[in-house]
């Protein structure tokens, strides 16, 4: 299989998926490695094709739902409060889209997230603890954005207020 059919055929396997689709999965079927598709991916990317990378794999995000309310918020508080956060969030049944950092010499730094329940907290935790990594509200002492997808403005706030009543909004 050439280049240009795998990686159409990575794409097409991601879009048509209902769960993300791991790397080692899509290498194994198109009998790759993982590090190919990784790349292969990121060329997709370059070429316009919107794929998110998840803890689970990756996803190609549904058209948003014209009726959904889609705001941000800005939080602040250390690592170990970041689960009771995304608990939050997700129980109340909104979805986290990212986290977003003001970095002193980058600018502005986006990871996406895309976590929708208690299951994808616990994996985007335990992949932090695994990894050994640090989240990026480190690097900015704790102040951190999230984009929140909600059903409309009102479960939006909703959100806001938990949020707010356990101490994690920053005070305008």
């Amino acid at each position: 299989m050439d280049t240009a059919t795998r990686r159409a055929k990575a794409f097409e396997m991601i879009n048509e998926s209902n769960m993300p689709v791991s790397a080692s999965a899509l290498a194994k079927e198109l009998n790759v490695s993982r590090q190919v598709i990784v790349g292969d991916v990121a060329i997709l990317r370059a070429q316009g094709y919107e794929i998110i990378a998840t803890a689970r794999g990756y996803i190609v995000p549904a058209l948003r739902d014209l009726n959904q309310h889609v705001g941000k918020i800005a939080c602040c508080h250390n690592a170990e409060n970041t689960i009771n956060e995304l608990y939050i969030i997700v129980d109340l049944g909104a979805t986290v889209v990212n986290v977003i950092v003001e970095h002193e010499l980058y600018g502005e730094i986006t990871g996406p997230l895309n976590i929708k329940t208690r299951d994808d907290v616990d994996i985007f935790i335990d992949r932090v603890k695994s990894l050994e990594v640090k989240l990026l509200s480190v690097l900015t002492h704790g102040v951190h954005l999230h984009t929140i997808a909600c059903c409309n403005k009102s479960h939006f706030e909703q959100v806001c207020h938990a949020l707010n009543n356990a101490g994690y909004l920053v005070k305008n």
